[in-house]
């Protein structure tokens, strides 16, 4: 059975990524495990990680995330969600849907975002949770980050009224953030409760395994880690001769022209100066990640990522 490829991790609460990396490790008894995209301790939910020689192909993997998570308005705390010690705690119970319907336009499309003071975001070379468990207060830039889709699944009113939300948005965007800002907009307080992620770099929470999930299959030795090429479909494909496949294993650079001429191109191939493709060979077996590189007399095949 080969272990290159991916696992569609759902993590659990109380672990941090870097420590499911280090079970999957202990678990498949591979030395090269990655991730993709760290989740916060208390969050669960999909976390790719990256097999043997997969984990050179982590840089390609789709960007855009979903989650779905709770907001508890009228408290704030340190972290911006339940995890930090407790800044402001003042019932809310006039506060209603009706209200936060209206703010919530404002979290949707590109926002800009200033990151928690606990997050993984560095400063001079330090990331900021450690500055913070010091003491320190930074400066940090705000960031552009999008939100495509903020859908309300659950209100729940009282003293400390609780908002279900579905969250799609892009790389880099925190959700402790949103919960924070919504609820400064509201002049209530607002902080994370709990947060799962439904989606991650094309992977998703349904088709996703738990440790014991993963542990079971390997006991029956069921487990098949997901090939490259069910989760880089958003990437262009094409498919070499023999000859051509000799020479991308050299290292050499292709002529696309030749390339598309002799053989076929698949996956609604549409080339252009510096797109990135997955490179099959004609028993369709991965062989990698090329860029296209294009001058004023022609458009070569190089590779980035040979298999």
């Amino acid at each position: 059975m080969t272990t290159d490829g991916f696992l569609n991790l759902n993590k659990p609460a109380g672990m941090t990524s870097h420590d499911c990396v280090g079970r999957v490790r202990r678990l498949l008894k591979l030395k090269r495990v990655g991730h993709g995209g760290t989740l916060d301790p208390a969050v669960t939910g999909v976390l790719p990680i990256a097999l043997g020689k997969a984990t050179r192909l982590l840089q390609f993997l789709q960007h855009n995330k979903a989650y779905r998570g709770t907001i508890r308005f009228g408290l704030i705390t340190a972290t911006d969600d339940l995890e930090g010690e407790i800044i402001h705690s003042r019932p809310v119970p006039e506060l209603s849907l009706e209200k936060v319907q209206s703010a919530l336009p404002n979290f949707i499309g590109k926002i800009e975002q200033f990151p928690p003071s606990f997050s993984a975001v560095q400063v001079g070379g330090k990331r900021l949770y450690e500055l913070a468990r010091k003491g320190e207060t930074v400066e940090v830039a705000a960031r552009n980050v999008e939100v495509f889709r903020l859908e309300i699944l659950d209100w729940r009113s009282g003293d400390f009224p609780e908002l279900d939300l579905a969250i799609a948005c892009g790389a880099g965007t925190y959700i402790r953030a949103i919960a924070r800002d919504l609820g400064a907009l509201l002049n209530a307080g607002g902080t994370l409760a709990c947060l799962t992620r439904t989606e991650s770099s094309g992977f998703s929470i349904d088709q996703s395994l738990s440790f014991e999930e993963l542990e079971l299959q390997l006991q029956e030795n069921k487990f098949c880690p997901i090939l490259p090429a069910q989760v880089l479909g958003h990437l262009g494909a094409i498919v070499l001769s023999p000859e051509y496949t000799k020479r991308w294993f050299q290292g050499q650079r292709l002529p696309i022209a030749e390339i598309m001429e002799n053989r076929k191109v698949e996956k609604n191939l549409s080339i252009s100066s510096s797109s990135l493709l997955q490179v099959y060979n004609e028993d369709n077996q991965f062989l990698g990640i090329g860029q296209v590189v294009t001058s004023d007399t022609s458009s070569i095949l190089a590779p980035q990522i040979v298999f």
